[in-house]
């Protein structure tokens, strides 16, 4: 009986031991990876394995590999990986280990390990990899109008004998001096003068605008360090990211007898995508003036002269004169006078509301009181949030 119990005891142990030296050599490693990504990941410590290596392409083919010591920290992973005397190419990985260490990587690492080898490479470049950085970090302030000026530039550098040829103006004369394969800081500027880069690829478009090489279409609120003659209001610009302060130069176009006005350490805060598709010298067309009601939040054109361009200034709708704003009776709905109000002015002031048509809206207004465009009624709670968040510390005369 006795030995029948030390039988079933040791069996498993046995068994096991020799099921371990089967598995194959990379599945030690795996193990392991499958531990330090249950961490809070620190990917410093897989670029800095990487560069240790006296091979580009193997970083463990020319020193005996030892057993791993796993601690609490991963900012401790140490440079030893798999059993002794073992070599192991990072690239021997199965596929989705190795495609789960790049996901994971930043875009300066990840260019860094473009500069390991031509196989790793090609996998660093892909738009698969670098749609999630150009999301997460150029997402809300980069639209459809800055991607087609992007397309634009590429089609103008694809035919160089058109490009000489051809000499831009105002917005367009930065794009033609962009070289996209550019990057933010030395030590990546090897990786990408190796050879260019792709033009349509999301990582050539990353690295211009990270350069500032590359200045786009977009919108600034409360232009020129939220001057008075501005608040409330969004207008459109050309944009330049400075790396080094990672803030924004925004050049207004010159109207009028204006000059071009330029603004610097724009932050992130106060930009955004333009959200409509309209030129700022066109009137919006407005879609939505059936569904005014009192209390809605909009935005709606507006430029001092007919020389300007409209910036979006940021109101409310309000109740008409013969309304007490008691919901149960108010009918202004059905009125086809919507009034608009801008609280951020005081009362008795001339900015602080205005009337147009619901059925016959065009531009309106004068000279005096400037011209009123489209409108556009806000659904966004973050758009909403964003205007209140800007709102004056005191009322505007």
């Amino acid at each position: 009986m006795l030995l029948l119990y030390f039988f079933l005891t040791c069996f498993p142990i046995i068994f096991l031991f020799k099921l371990k030296k089967s598995l194959p050599p990379w599945a030690t490693e795996v193990k392991l990876l499958s531990l330090w990504f249950g961490k809070d990941v620190s990917l410093s410590s897989v670029t800095k394995l990487i560069k240790t290596s006296s091979s580009l392409c193997y970083f463990t083919s020319k020193m005996p590999l030892k057993k791993m010591s796993l601690t609490s920290k991963v900012d401790n992973f140490e440079e030893e990986v798999v059993e002794e005397g073992a070599a192991m190419s990072i690239l021997d990985l199965p596929e989705l280990v190795l495609e789960s260490i790049l996901e994971r990587l930043p875009p300066a690492s990840l260019c860094s390990m473009a500069g390991v080898c031509s196989s790793l490479r090609s996998r660093c470049i892909t738009d698969h990899f670098w749609e999630k950085h150009m999301i997460n970090k150029w997402g809300r302030i980069i639209g459809p109008v800055a991607y087609r000026e992007w397309q634009w530039l590429i089609a103008l550098r694809k035919d160089s004998s058109h490009l000489k040829q051809w000499r831009p103006k105002g917005l367009m004369r930065i794009f033609s001096i962009v070289r996209p394969s550019w990057w933010i800081k030395p030590k990546v500027d090897d990786c990408s003068k190796q050879s260019s880069l792709p033009r349509e690829s999301i990582m050539s478009w990353f690295l211009a605008l990270e350069t500032g090489r590359f200045c786009f279409p977009a919108q600034v609120y409360n232009r020129e360090n939220g001057h008075v003659g501005f608040m409330l209001s969004c207008y459109d610009a050309e944009l330049c990211y400075d790396q080094r302060t990672d803030t924004f130069q925004a050049r207004y176009p010159p109207h009028g007898r204006r000059a071009v006005a330029i603004e610097n350490n724009v932050p992130w805060e106060r930009l955004r995508a333009p959200p409509v598709d309209t030129s700022p010298h066109d009137l919006h067309n407005s879609d939505c003036l059936n569904e005014l009601r009192p209390g809605d939040h909009i935005e709606i054109q507006w430029r001092r002269n007919k020389e300007f361009p409209y910036g979006w200034w940021y109101g409310v709708v309000g109740h008409l004169a013969s309304c007490d704003g008691n919901e149960n009776y108010c009918r202004c709905h059905n009125s086809d006078t919507v009034v608009l109000e801008f609280n951020q002015y005081a009362l008795g002031s001339r900015w602080r509301h205005t009337t147009i048509d619901r059925k016959e809206h065009r531009e309106e207004g004068n000279e005096g009181d400037g011209f009123y465009g489209g409108i556009r009624k806000l659904g966004s709670v973050e758009e909403i949030s964003t205007w209140k968040r800007l709102w004056p510390a005191e009322i505007l005369e």
